[in-house]
C-alpha cells in the first residue's frame, strides 16, 4: 500500500499528467490513421523517451498504447476502416451506425466502453497479476489451437444470412494466411517465385485492402461520402453522450462480459486484441435477445469490442511483468525499455522496484480516464471533418493516407501492389456477398490453429494416436467443449427455423401466453 500511495503521487503532478495528457492525445490520433498500428507508435515515441526519467519514459508509451488502441475505433465507426487490427470487430455495428445518423452514439459508446475495460483491465493487473501469470503458464499449443477454433466459430455469425458464402470467405483467409516461410517447418510456401512475398501477408496490409479499397470503389462509383447527410450529428453531442451511458450502464451485463473475455484471452501470449475483441463480439451476439441485429448497427457490438480491446492494452502486460513474455506485439516495445532500464521482469519487478512499476500501471488507469475528455472531443472534431468533407476530397485524402500507411509498415512497394489487388478482389466478393470479415478473422487465427495443431502433433509423434494429445488436460476438454456448444448454439436456431420448429415453438408461445 505504501508503495502505491507512493507511485500515485510520483504520477500526479504536473508533468506526470502532462505527459500521459499528450501520449493519449498522439497515440489517439495515430490509431486513427490507417496502416499507422499501436507498435509503430510505440516504435516512433521510442527514441523521445531515451532523454526521461525511467518512470515519464514509461508512462508516456503506456499512454500513447492506450490510446492507439482506442484511436483505431475512429475510422472504424466513420469510414468502415479498422485503424488497427483490435477494431476489426467494431466496423461490424459501428459503420452501420453511422450509416443510420448514429455516428456520434457509435463514438460515445465506444469511448465509454473503451474508459471502462481501460480501467478494469489496470484493476486486474495490479490485484491478480501473479495468478493470472500461472494461468498464462498453462496454454501450451493444444490449448492455443482451440482457442483459435473458438473464434473460427464466429465466422456462422458473419456471415450475413449465408453460412456457406461466410466459410468461404473464412477459408480464403485461412489460404492467404499461409503465404510464406512455415512457422514451424520453415518451408516456403505458395509464393510463386517473388522473394517479398516470404514474409506472408502483413495483417494490416490485408486490413486496408479488404476494408478500405471496396469502400473507396463504392465512394467512387456511387458518387458519395463516407456518410450520408442524415450522418450528421441528431440531438447534440451531450443527448448522445447521456443515452449511451444510461444504455450502458443500465445494462451492464455485456461490458462485463466483454471485459472477462478481454483479460482471459490478453494473458494468453500472441493473441491480442483482434481476437479479444472478435470473441467479445461473437459472445454479445450469442446472448443477445435479438442476435440478428448485430451487424446492423446494434451498439451492443461496439461496447463489446472496444471494452474487451482496452482490456487488452493492461491485460497483456500480465505475462510481460511477471514472465517477460510480451502477450502482444506492442509489449516487445516496452519490454525493451523496461531492460534498458535495467528492470527485469518477474516477483523483483513489484517489490524492488515496485514504486515504478505501479506507477507505470496507475499512469495507464489515467490514461485511460483521459480518453473520455480526449475522445469525446476528438471525436466529434473527426465526424464533423468526415461528414461535411466533400467526397471528392475526401476520397483521394483516405486513399493517399491509406498507401502511405501501407507502405510505412515495411518500406515495401509490394504490400502497397498486395493491398490494392486485395482490395479489388475484396470489393468484387462483396458484390457476391462474401464479405471482409471472415476472410480477416482466417487470416488472424489460421496462423494460431496451424501453430497450435502442428507443435501438438510433433510432440506426440511416439503416441498411438497422436491426435488425443489434443485433448490431454483438462483445459484443453474445457475448451473443445466450448468449440462444440459454440457451433451447436450458432447453427441450431437455423435449422430449426428451416425444419419449420421455431415457427411452431413461437405458435405454441403466442398460445400460452
Amino acid at each position: 500500500m505504501d508503495m502505491l500511495l507512493e507511485a500515485l503521487f510520483s504520477i500526479l503532478t504536473l508533468e506526470g499528467l502532462a505527459t500521459i495528457l499528450c501520449g493519449v492525445t498522439a497515440g489517439l490520433f495515430i490509431g486513427a490513421l490507417p496502416g499507422l498500428t499501436a507498435t509503430m507508435a510505440l516504435a516512433v515515441l521510442l527514441p523521445f523517451t531515451f532523454t526521461m526519467s525511467p518512470l515519464q519514459g514509461l508512462m508516456a508509451l503506456g499512454a500513447v498504447y492506450m490510446g492507439a488502441i482506442y484511436g483505431g475505433a475512429f475510422t472504424a465507426i466513420l469510414i468502415n476502416t479498422p485503424g488497427t487490427p483490435s477494431s476489426i470487430a467494431t466496423t461490424f455495428d459501428g459503420y452501420p451506425m453511422a450509416r443510420q445518423g448514429r455516428a456520434y452514439e457509435a463514438l460515445a459508446a465506444a469511448t465509454i466502453a473503451s474508459v471502462v475495460g481501460g480501467i478494469i483491465g489496470v484493476a486486474f493487473l495490479l490485484l491478480l497479476a501473479p495468478p493470472l501469470a500461472r494461468l498464462a503458464v498453462v496454454f501450451g499449443p493444444a490449448e492455443m489451437f482451440w482457442v483459435a477454433l473458438l473464434g473460427l466459430t464466429l465466422v456462422a455469425s458473419l456471415s450475413s444470412g449465408s453460412l456457406l458464402k461466410g466459410l468461404l470467405g473464412g477459408c480464403i483467409g485461412m489460404l492467404l494466411s499461409t503465404i510464406g516461410v512455415s512457422p514451424i517447418g520453415g518451408e516456403t510456401r505458395f509464393i510463386f517465385g517473388i522473394p517479398a512475398l516470404q514474409g506472408g501477408i502483413e495483417l494490416i496490409v490485408a486490413l486496408i485492402g479488404l476494408f478500405v479499397i471496396p469502400e473507396l470503389i463504392s465512394m467512387a462509383a456511387q458518387g458519395r461520402g463516407a456518410l450520408p447527410e442524415s450522418g450528421k450529428l441528431q440531438g447534440g453531442a451531450g443527448s448522445a453522450i447521456m443515452r449511451m451511458g444510461r444504455h450502458i450502464f443500465g445494462k451492464p451485463i455485456n461490458l462485463i462480459r466483454s471485459c472477462i473475455i478481454g483479460q482471459i484471452i490478453a494473458i494468453i501470449p500472441g493473441a491480442g486484441g483482434n481476437v479479444t475483441s472478435l470473441v467479445a463480439y461473437n459472445e454479445a451476439r450469442r446472448f443477445s435477445r435479438d442476435p440478428s441485429s448485430f451487424g446492423k448497427g446494434n451498439v451492443d457490438g461496439v461496447i463489446a469490442s472496444e471494452s474487451s480491446n482496452n482490456v487488452m492494452v493492461a491485460g497483456s502486460m500480465v505475462p510481460l511483468l511477471t514472465l517477460g513474455i510480451p502477450g502482444a506485439p506492442p509489449d516487445a516495445i516496452i519490454l525493451g525499455v523496461l531492460l534498458m532500464h535495467g528492470l527485469r521482469p518477474g516477483l523483483d519487478l513489484f517489490t524492488e522496484t515496485g514504486v515504478l512499476t505501479n506507477g507505470f500501471i496507475l499512469s495507464m488507469g489515467f490514461a485511460a480516464m483521459f480518453l473520455l475528455p480526449v475522445g469525446l472531443l476528438g471525436g466529434r472534431l473527426i465526424h464533423r471533418v468526415v461528414v461535411k468533407t466533400p467526397f471528392y476530397f475526401l476520397l483521394p485524402s483516405i486513399a493517399m493516407v491509406t498507401i502511405l500507411g501501407t507502405y510505412a509498415l515495411r518500406n515495401s512497394m509490394t504490400d502497397v501492389f498486395i493491398m490494392m489487388l486485395l482490395g479489388s478482389v475484396g470489393y468484387f466478393l462483396r458484390l457476391i456477398g462474401i464479405q471482409a470479415a471472415p476472410i480477416v478473422l482466417g487470416m488472424i487465427l489460421g496462423v494460431i490453429a496451424e501453430k497450435g495443431y502442428v507443435q501438438t502433433m510433433l510432440t506426440a509423434v511416439v503416441d498411438p494416436i497422436p491426435w488425443l494429445r489434443l485433448l490431454a488436460n483438462p483445459l484443453s476438454i474445457v475448451l473443445a467443449c466450448l468449440v462444440v456448444l459454440s457451433v451447436a448454439t450458432t447453427l441450431l436456431p437455423g435449422w430449426l427455423e428451416r425444419s419449420g420448429r421455431m415457427a411452431k415453438v413461437d405458435s405454441d408461445e403466442e398460445k400460452t401466453s
